[in-house]
C-alpha cells in the first residue's frame, strides 16, 4: 500500500499546504501521531450495516484503548436516503443505531441521513464539532465521501478511502473528491479479498492508519446482549413451544439485495423436508422475516392449512437489534443468505451455514469451524441458483 494520491491516482495534483503529509515514511501511521495526540475527538464517517459493524467495532475498541483520550464519532451515511416520507419510519429504526447506543466506547451517533432535509441537519451539526480528525471508511463512492468528510471538518486533517475511477470520464470526479484528503489508502482489490478476510483487511486499515494493533484473536466477532434481551428470548421459546432438547432452526432467506435473496418458497421446502429427517425429529424451523416482509410470510406459512408447516415459526426483530442475537443464540443451527445474520451466528457461537455469491469471499464467516459455505457455481449467479437439496445435504453434515 502507498500513502501518495499522486502514486495511487497517477494523474491528481497534490495541495502544496499537504505535501508534507502525504510523504510520510511508509512505515508511519497515515494519521501521524502528533495529530491524534492533540485531538479530543474523531469522526468516523461510512455507509456502516450490522456486518460491516461485526468486525468493526474489533478495530474501533482498539482504537479506543490505544487513544483513550479521543471520543469516538461514528457518522452512519443512509445510502437508501430518499425524499419520500413513506420510506422514512423504517429507515428511521434501522437495527444497527440500538447496538451503536449500547457501545460505551461511542460517544456520539449520526445517525439522521435518511432524508435530504436530516442529512443537511446532521452535516450542520457536524461541522459544529469541529473535528480535528476524519476518517472516511466508505468502501462505495470513495470520492464522495471524501468531499463529505471535507465538508464537514474543513480545517481538520482529513484521511479516506481511494479506489482508481472505473471508466475515463470518472477520472475528473475522483480527482476532485480525493484531492481534499490528507491522506489516502487505497481500497483493497479483489487479490486481497480472496486472500484475506474482511476482519482482517479492517484491522490493516487501523494498523495503516492510526499505527493501532488488532491482533489476530481480537478480530473475531464478540457480543454482548443485555441480560433484558435474553430473557426476552427464553420467553419467546416458551411461547414458541419449542421443547428442551429438541433442535431449532433459524432461516434467514432475506438480504437487501435480490441477488443475495432465497425464495421464501423453497424456505418452506427446507422446513418440510427437516421434519422428515431423523436427526432433525421434533426441529422447530424459525423463519426469520424482515418486518415489511411479514404478510407475505404469513400468508405462506400461516394463510393455509398444512401440516408440513405447523413446526414453524415466523419471527421479526422489530423492537430492538438484540432481539436477533438473543434468540439465534438459542438455535441449534443457523441457515442464512449473506448478510448480519451468518456473521452474528458467529459472534454468539451458533453453527451457520451461509449461503453466498462469489463475487466477496473476503464476507464469509470468519468462524471455519462453525460454518460451512454453500458458493454459488458461477460469479455471476444468484444465491437462487443454491437448491434445497444441496442446504439439506450441508445441513446433513452439521449432524
Amino acid at each position: 500500500m502507498v500513502n501518495t494520491a499522486r502514486a495511487h491516482a497517477g494523474t491528481i495534483p497534490v495541495r502544496p499546504a499537504r505535501e508534507a503529509a502525504r510523504h510520510t515514511a511508509a512505515a508511519l501511521p497515515l494519521v501521524p501521531a502528533g495529530v491524534l495526540a492533540r485531538a479530543d475527538r474523531i469522526l468516523f464517517v461510512t455507509h456502516l450495516a450490522i456486518g460491516d459493524f461485526t468486525y468493526l467495532q474489533a478495530c474501533l475498541q482498539a482504537f479506543a484503548r490505544a487513544w483513550p483520550h479521543v471520543r469516538i464519532h461514528v457518522w452512519v451515511d443512509e445510502r437508501r436516503r430518499t425524499a419520500d416520507p413513506a420510506a422514512w419510519p423504517h429507515l428511521r429504526r434501522y437495527a444497527l443505531y440500538d447496538w451503536l447506543a449500547a457501545c460505551p466506547w461511542i460517544a456520539k451517533v449520526y445517525d439522521s441521513t435518511y432524508s435530504p432535509a436530516a442529512f443537511a441537519q446532521s452535516v450542520d451539526e457536524a461541522r459544529a464539532e469541529r473535528y480535528p480528525v476524519v476518517a472516511s471508511l466508505a468502501v462505495v463512492d470513495c470520492h464522495r465521501y471524501a468531499r463529505l468528510a471535507r465538508r464537514i471538518s474543513p480545517h481538520g486533517f482529513v484521511v479516506g478511502l481511494t479506489k482508481p475511477a472505473e471508466r475515463l470520464l470518472h477520472v475528473p470526479s475522483r480527482w476532485a473528491g480525493y484531492r481534499k484528503l490528507d491522506a489516502v489508502l487505497p481500497v483493497y482489490g479483489p487479490a486481497e479479498a480472496a486472500d484475506r478476510h474482511i476482519s482482517d483487511i479492517y484491522a490493516g486499515w487501523f494498523a495503516r492508519c492510526f499505527g493501532v494493533d488488532v491482533p489476530p484473536a481480537a478480530r473475531l466477532p464478540r457480543l454482548h446482549i443485555p441480560e433484558r434481551w435474553v430473557r426476552s428470548a427464553h420467553a419467546q421459546f416458551a411461547a414458541w413451544g419449542c421443547t428442551v432438547g429438541k433442535p431449532v432452526v433459524f432461516v434467514n432467506a432475506y438480504s437487501k439485495s435480490p441477488d443475495r435473496t432465497w425464495p421464501l418458497e423453497r424456505v418452506a421446502a427446507l422446513a418440510r423436508s427437516l421434519k422428515n429427517r431423523l436427526v432433525w425429529r421434533g426441529v422447530t424451523v424459525v423463519v426469520n422475516v424482515v418486518p415489511e416482509a411479514l404478510e407475505e410470510a404469513r400468508r405462506l406459512f400461516e394463510g393455509r392449512s398444512d401440516p408440513d408447516l405447523a413446526h414453524v415459526r415466523l419471527f421479526s426483530a422489530d423492537e430492538h437489534f438484540f432481539q436477533l442475537p438473543a434468540v439465534i443464540r438459542l438455535c441449534s443451527l443457523v441457515i442464512s443468505v449473506e448478510t448480519a445474520v451468518m456473521h452474528l451466528a458467529n459472534a454468539v457461537g451458533v453453527p451457520v451455514v451461509a449461503l453466498m455469491r462469489r463475487n466477496h469471499p473476503e464476507w464469509a464467516p470468519v468462524d471455519r469451524a462453525r460454518s460451512t459455505v454453500i458458493m454459488v457455481p458461477e460469479a455471476d449467479d444468484w444465491v437462487t441458483r443454491i437448491g434445497v437439496d444441496e442446504v439439506l445435504a450441508a445441513v446433513d453434515g452439521c449432524d
